[in-house]
């Protein structure tokens, strides 16, 4: 099947494009936020929650799926979706974040890696080839390379790093079996523009139906963040989706539209809702916060989700402090509304010309966490 991305809008200021995406299970409409789901699950959101709130597309994760319940017993009871009972396009990674990311002992050479799980201990091997068979099993919409995410600082490693993974790109495009999954390069290279531009254009050269940026949000400065997407956005082919990895801050998600990316993704949404924090306009919201215990006002006065048109600062304080799940859902149910809401108003802005101002008046309220 053909995966086929048009662009619809171009905002002639700042180069912000809203788009279409075609996949087996449904269009996304970009620029997208995709709740993450990485145990088959959006933490505390049903699938019917998600569809509500508008979501289009979720992600969920390789080597955690792999671990448990194990990707043979997922594909044996019809896949992903089936699985976890969601209809619309899903993507997964590759695993190679979480290999790198969650086990100290791993052992990388030319062929893969060799790891231990972080729930047992117990000893597993991942290379190209076995990445795509998982995400195969799987079944996902959108899949990706297997590769590594090397420390963004550090020039040397980053060079020998993409010597040794940009191989594995050409060893999952051969691995691929199934025309049903679009199979996303990883483009690497730390913060150094030169071996992002190298990166780039290996895999410019392979036509891949879309490009990820990986390697970002992982100790660099915002600013080398958005100075690496200044890099890339002339170089990545204007006519192919952009998927910024692991990124989902509301000032990091207008930035990255203002520089071209189409997709992106976070637990942050999720994370700090379980720990009593709420995206608002102007910053963040600690709802464990003493101040709010008599606060008779919505979580965010201009929101429409659920939690702010029903409740009160106070009743959501008393359900974090009591630790009380109904509390987890509220805040959960409107930071993704926050997140999905934002990209929504940029699509309008885009079509209207007027992205540069939208995100220049957003980003004044709302400085960098």
């Amino acid at each position: 099947m053909a995966f086929e991305f048009e662009i619809t809008a171009i905002d002639p200021q700042s180069g912000a494009r809203i788009g279409r995406f075609h996949t087996p299970h449904g269009t996304i409409p970009t620029p997208v936020f995709a709740p993450v789901g990485t145990q088959a699950t959006v933490k505390a959101l049903k699938p019917t929650d998600l569809k509500a709130l508008g979501a289009s597309l979720i992600l969920s994760n390789t080597y955690h799926l792999y671990l448990r319940p194990g990707d043979e017993l997922i594909r044996d009871l019809g896949g992903l979706h089936q699985f976890m009972g969601w209809d619309g396009p899903i993507l997964t990674d590759s695993g190679g974040f979480q290999v790198f990311s969650l086990s100290d002992s791993r052992k990388i050479d030319a062929d893969g890696v060799t790891f231990k799980s972080h729930l047992d201990g117990s000893s597993h091997r991942f290379t190209p080839e076995k990445s795509v068979a998982i995400q195969e099993n799987l079944g996902a919409d959108i899949i990706m390379a297997f590769d590594e995410c090397p420390p963004p600082t550090d020039y040397d490693y980053v060079k020998s790093s993409l010597a040794r993974t940009h191989p594995w790109l050409l060893r999952c495009l051969e691995a691929k079996t199934r025309d049903d999954q679009a199979l996303f390069g990883i483009v690497q290279g730390g913060i150094f523009p030169e071996l992002r531009e190298e990166s780039a254009r290996f895999m410019i050269e392979l036509d891949l139906p879309g490009y990820a940026i990986g390697g970002l949000a992982v100790g660099e400065t915002k600013g080398e963040m958005y100075s690496t997407l200044d890099t890339l956005n002339p170089i990545l082919p204007k006519g192919k989706p952009r998927y910024l990895m692991g990124v989902g801050a509301p000032e990091d998600v207008i930035n990255g539209i203002l520089r071209g990316v189409d997709i992106f993704d976070c637990v942050m949404p999720t994370r700090i809702a379980r720990n009593g924090s709420a995206f608002v306009k102007g910053g963040r919201l600690n709802l464990r916060n003493a101040q709010f215990a008599k606060d008779p006002a919505p979580v965010d006065s201009s929101c429409t989700c659920y939690t702010c048109t029903t409740f009160s600062r106070a009743y959501i304080r008393h359900l974090v402090k009591a630790n009380e799940i109904l509390g987890h859902i509220l805040l959960t149910t409107h930071n993704v509304h926050f997140l999905i809401d934002l990209v929504e108003k940029s699509h309008e802005a885009i079509r209207q010309g007027v992205f540069r101002q939208f995100a220049a008046d957003f980003l004044k309220h709302y400085p960098p966490a």
